[in-house]
């Protein structure tokens, strides 16, 4: 078997698109949406991970730009495989821990982002007629990680795994 040289390896291997995305809820069980002017669907706070930036700095960057919020980040909820879908290559989808916001929070955030037309909380019922199946199928995995207490490995949105990681 002929070896590639390394440099011709390194440009061989597989290159994914990655996102991270926050959940926020309320004590009620809401999550926090937003929605886009530049897509039909709703989403969670987040956004594409930039080159050479971590996702967990990513979550951050996103939710201090689209909603002025600066608090950190909490624990790793979910990651989920996403298949190549059309022009879309395959990805990794990340979900990090936002805690709870209070609705005087969410009534507070002043919109600066061009991208986030609105904000609001919606019960998950509500939140599946807003965001894409895919999302919603990672929304559920990731509240049930928040319950127990151990993050959710997802294929196309659905957990496969449940596992303790560190």
């Amino acid at each position: 078997m002929d070896l590639l040289p390394f440099d011709e390896y390194a440009a061989s291997l597989n290159r994914k698109r990655t996102s991270a995305g926050v959940l926020f809820r309320d004590e009620a069980g809401r999550v926090l949406l937003v929605e886009t002017s530049y897509k039909p669907n709703w989403e969670i706070p987040g956004g594409s991970v930039d080159a050479g930036e971590a996702p967990w700095r990513a979550a951050v960057r996103e939710v201090a730009e689209e909603l002025g919020i600066d608090r950190p980040l909490g624990r790793l909820l979910v990651i989920d495989h996403i298949p190549a879908d059309g022009p879309m290559p395959e990805g990794l989808a990340f979900i990090f821990d936002g805690g709870l916001i209070t609705d005087e929070e969410v009534n507070a955030v002043e919109l600066t982002d061009p991208e986030i037309r609105s904000v609001g909380l919606y019960p998950l019922d509500a939140a599946r007629d807003l965001v894409k199946p895919l999302l919603a199928r990672r929304l559920q995995a990731a509240l049930d990680a928040v319950g127990a207490g151990e993050p959710a490995l997802c294929e196309s949105g659905d957990a496969v795994i449940r596992t303790r990681l560190g």
